[in-house]
């Protein structure tokens, strides 16, 4: 049986640019899906696709176990969308903008009054309840347009970088929302360029490129793909090189290499905190001096780097879709 979104070979096209080349995706129900990509690789094409905002040239799409080409409407009904903009009425007050989404969704007069306080004390906006969004900062539209999509409860959410741009207060209120809402059974798909972020909230996470899913899996899963662990060490002096290289040899996995400038030496490694306590001990051992040692495992940056050949940072510096003249993804 599908997940609560569901899509099979999404192509779409914009000219000559194919921004979809059959995306496929399942995301089981009360599950985070983090779609990770640089810009053009197809993250917003696929959200907009399957939040009825575009029409794919070919492939099918169910959200919330509804055909998303043969009813858009009731695929409406069933979602929360939150975009890269926040989309709030600047000229209404924090409260009447949330008043205004439940009366469109033809709440009551009370019910919406009821609902637009629950939210604004839940994202910490009550203080801002009455003064209009054009005052609020970025973190508070933010925080309002996201409210806003939750209006109605829906059982699916679509969040669109929701946190680019704020700083690490309200990222963290806005992650734990997210963690509240997957723990009362919400389904997401998250777009993000903030790696941290996808490690954090996502139970799965898809890689795209070029319009095409890459990779998939956990993140200790696509860790993995990237290679194991290993221990980077610093020596006190060039004199000791020689030795932590035999220390190293002993346990790692490969010849260890060296970064002269550092003085830091990098083998791969297997067995955890405990081999880490047994290079130290026979290190102190032969007498070799460290300034300092550490065993690191794979970052998701690791695995972007891997994947598609440059940073996650760099990836949203420049929105390659602006210089191939097709929408930003």
């Amino acid at each position: 049986m599908p997940g609560a979104i569901y899509a099979e070979g999404l192509v779409k096209t914009f000219g000559d640019v194919r921004a979809l080349d059959g995306v496929d995706l399942d995301v089981p129900r009360g599950t985070v899906l983090g779609l990770l990509g640089p810009n053009g690789a197809g993250k917003t094409t696929t959200v907009r696709v399957l939040t009825t905002l575009l029409r794919p040239d070919s492939g099918r799409a169910l959200v919330a176990g509804i055909d998303v080409l043969r009813h858009p409407d009731a695929v409406r009904r069933a979602i929360g969308l939150s975009g890269q903009f926040a989309a709030v009425d600047e000229y209404l007050t924090g409260r009447e903008n949330l008043r205004m989404v439940a009366r469109l969704h033809q709440m009551t007069a009370r019910a919406s009054k009821i609902r637009a306080d629950e939210l604004l004390e839940r994202f910490h906006l009550a203080d801002a309840a009455d003064r209009t969004a054009k005052t609020y900062s970025g973190g508070m539209r933010r925080r309002l347009d996201l409210a806003a999509a939750l209006v109605v409860r829906p059982p699916v959410m679509f969040l669109d970088e929701p946190t680019t741009g704020l700083d690490p207060r309200n990222r963290q209120q806005l992650w734990d929302v997210i963690q509240e809402l997957v723990a009362g059974g919400t389904t997401l798909l998250l777009t993000t360029q903030y790696l941290e972020e996808a490690d954090r909230l996502a139970h799965d996470i898809c890689v795209v490129d070029h319009g095409r899913v890459i990779a998939r899996g956990t993140s200790d899963e696509l860790k993995a793909r990237t290679g194991g662990e290993r221990v980077e060490l610093v020596v006190h002096d060039r004199e000791h090189v020689a030795g932590a290289r035999d220390v190293l040899a002993r346990f790692g996995r490969g010849a260890a290499s060296f970064e002269e400038h550092t003085r830091k030496l990098t083998v791969p490694v297997s067995g955890g905190a405990q081999l880490l306590a047994e290079v130290i001990r026979e290190l102190d051992a032969r007498g070799t001096e460290i300034d300092d040692i550490a065993l690191r495992r794979p970052t998701l940056d690791d695995v972007f780097i891997s994947l598609t050949g440059h940073a996650a940072a760099l990836a949203g510096d420049e929105p390659s879709g602006a210089a191939r003249k097709e929408p930003v993804t």
